[in-house]
């Protein structure tokens, strides 16, 4: 049964920071008004990305409200990579520099906020901001894009089963759990209590077991043929483990609808 706390409406925002003339952001729907004077937001980022990390040395943040006319490019370049080890803003141009030195998503967004950071609690898994709105501005008045509306109509989706014969394995007989949120698919009986998407950092109640197609008698699986890690390794014996490793995730990314 779907959980409830999916339900609860969100937007969706790229969040923005710099420290030591470095940019980076994220993309993130825990951006909350709290007071209208003074007019005050909060923020709740995972405490283990490197946007989180900004913000908490620097105390400034940037969110920009991303706009119904966003597509999936956008997501894929704030959401689907750490800016840890790539510059996200290498080859995006669509940017303004404001006030607190952050810059502002000019390209499928209707608006920005800045925000000074005054309380920080740690939460744990995150770290929740809170701060005063210091700069802001409307770009024009497109929709503001929800989270419900980012599933239905502009994240990609795997190709659909047209029957359910067997829920969750493999044709190894391997349990796969996949990312409602990125689609990443992990393999095992159970999830881990403490397990994380490596992807996009989503908590065990967004996977899901994948439902299988039906197979024929003389027909493999959904699975069937598609390359594991472990027989990668072995198809690719006399290979690098890198190879290996760049082969398996382009396999894995392939399936879900990833070029």
């Amino acid at each position: 049964m779907k959980n409830p706390l999916f339900n609860i409406s969100y937007g969706l925002y790229v969040v923005t920071a710099n420290k030591n003339g470095r940019d980076n952001g994220c993309i993130s729907d825990t951006l909350c008004q709290l007071t209208v004077e003074p007019e005050q937001v909060s923020l709740c980022l995972d405490k283990s990305g490197y946007t989180c990390e900004m913000i908490a040395e620097t105390g400034v943040f940037t969110a920009s409200i991303i706009s119904v006319d966003a597509g999936f490019a956008l997501f894929r370049n704030f959401g689907f990579q750490s800016g840890r080890s790539v510059d996200k803003f290498a080859d995006f141009g669509d940017v303004r520099r404001v006030a607190n030195g952050t810059l502002a998503i000019t390209a499928g967004t209707n608006a920005f906020i800045s925000v000074q950071v005054d309380k920080s609690f740690d939460l744990g898994s995150h770290v929740l901001y809170i701060g005063k709105v210091t700069e802001k501005e409307t770009f024009d008045n497109s929709d503001s894009m929800t989270y419900s509306y980012y599933q239905k109509y502009v994240k990609p989706r795997p190709e659909a089963a047209a029957e359910v014969l067997v829920k969750g394995r493999n044709d190894e007989g391997q349990t796969v759990w996949r990312c409602e949120v990125c689609g990443y698919e992990y393999i095992g009986e159970e999830l881990p209590a403490d397990f994380r998407c490596p992807v996009c950092k989503q908590p065990t109640s967004a996977f899901a077991k994948v439902a299988m197609a039906a197979a024929g008698p003389d027909e493999p699986n959904k699975y069937a043929g598609t390359r594991t890690e472990k027989n990668l390794q072995e198809a690719f014996a006399g290979e690098s483990m890198a190879r290996n490793k760049y082969t398996y995730f382009a396999d894995v990314a392939s399936r879900n609808g990833f070029e």
